[in-house]
């Protein structure tokens, strides 16, 4: 089967997850994804170390079927070889200041200049535009900075997600974005910038809290796990675990009522609407608790269930690796790598499409691996490859 992307090459220029992920979701549909790495490797090759040697997790992850190349592009000769890459490819991939995307010669004026119709895909905290643009900035201060932070917690105790999903939402979106532009550039010929943010996407998931503030100055405080918009929405204890309940909607809440005996509730103008159920929340989350606290996970998961009423445990990771039905998914992908005492177990491309699926190919680059590959492609022969690894260009 042909893979979507087939054909479509790619430099990732990525470092931590917002890039490299956006350019790893590009990868598992086909398309040749060369990472680009410092010398010594680029700081997310060491996030979160597994093996003995000091290369992480986060790694992992973010660069199954890449090939991988160390080259410092500040260089004269580095540039050179920029240059030739860049001729080569339909997309580059960074997630770097812009003084740094200019020393480097890949912002989007040099690259143009090198590939009219190149597409460059641009990641950061901030954006291009706004008196932060120059700023450098992690997943975390997108999230504290969307609001969303500020209503996770609880009052004067914020707390962001421990997921960083501005980061993985940004390099989905950018993503997105990137095939809308190749897509473009079949119908007009021309390439163009595709630019995600952190803050934007952190923004965006977050948007609904912040309408909510400025139509009604509401001034919402967190609640915790609590929901404060439907009711029962909480995470509740059971007598061997906890689980999250999550009641949205009449019919959902009058079947929750009947099955925790709780029937006069239906009716009772205290919960007569969602709105109504979430000013009310602290009392039926009280209730629910009660429920839950004399059942085993196991028995109040099948109660609800039988009840039709949305549930799920709170899983450790190791729980959420085990559980059959992440196991009968198949998204978990054994991949091995020198050095790991066992494969890792790699989440795949996370959404599904029935004639072309994306799929892992290829373990993550080591250091370095496919350099000699890469640069041979290009036009350098091996003299010329020993010559610029001496110089430490390569």
């Amino acid at each position: 089967m042909t893979s979507v992307l087939e054909g479509i090459r790619v430099l990732d220029f990525g470092r931590y997850i917002a890039g490299p992920y956006c350019a790893e979701l590009l990868a598992h549909f086909g398309a040749d994804v060369i990472r680009i790495e410092k010398l010594g490797g680029s700081e997310d090759r060491y996030t979160t170390p597994i093996t003995e040697d000091g290369q992480g997790a986060l790694f992992f992850q973010m660069n199954c079927n890449k090939r991988g190349m160390t080259l410092n592009p500040t260089k004269p000769e580095g540039r050179e070889v920029v240059k030739r890459l860049v001729r080569t490819a339909d997309v580059v991939v960074a997630s770097l200041p812009h003084p740094t995307l200019v020393e480097m010669g890949i912002d989007y004026a040099s690259l143009k200049a090198i590939k009219e119709d190149i597409i460059l895909t641009m990641v950061s905290t901030f954006g291009s535009v706004g008196p932060y643009s120059e700023r450098v900035g992690f997943d975390g201060i997108a999230q504290v900075m969307s609001g969303a932070t500020y209503i996770g917690g609880f009052p004067g105790q914020p707390m962001k997600s421990y997921a960083p999903y501005a980061d993985y939402g940004t390099a989905t979106s950018a993503a997105l974005g990137t095939l809308a532009a190749l897509i473009a550039r079949q119908r007009t010929g021309r390439g163009q910038i595709v630019e995600g943010a952190l803050l934007r996407t952190a923004l965006a998931y977050a948007n609904g809290v912040m309408i909510e503030q400025i139509l009604l100055g509401v001034d919402r405080v967190g609640t915790g796990n609590r929901s404060q918009i439907a009711a029962p929405a909480d995470i509740f204890k059971t007598r061997d675990g906890a689980i999250i309940i999550q009641v949205l909607g009449q019919p959902l809440f009058e079947r929750w009522a009947r099955l925790v005996g709780a029937d006069a509730w239906i009716g009772d103008a205290r919960f007569a609407t969602d709105a109504e159920r979430g000013r009310n929340g602290e009392l039926i989350s009280a209730r629910a608790g009660a429920w839950c606290a004399e059942r085993t996970t196991a028995e109040a998961l099948l109660a609800l269930e039988q009840a039709r009423v949305p549930a799920g445990p709170v899983l450790s990771p190791q729980q959420a690796h085990d559980d059959p039905h992440v196991q009968a998914m198949g998204i978990l992908n054994p991949v091995d790598y020198p050095g790991l005492p066992k494969a890792a177990p790699v989440v795949g491309t996370p959404v599904l499409l029935s004639e072309t699926p994306g799929r892992i190919t290829r373990r993550p680059p080591t250091l370095g691996e496919h350099t000699d590959e890469v640069m041979t492609e290009i036009g350098y022969s091996p003299e010329d490859i020993a010559a610029l690894r001496a110089r430490r260009v390569i």
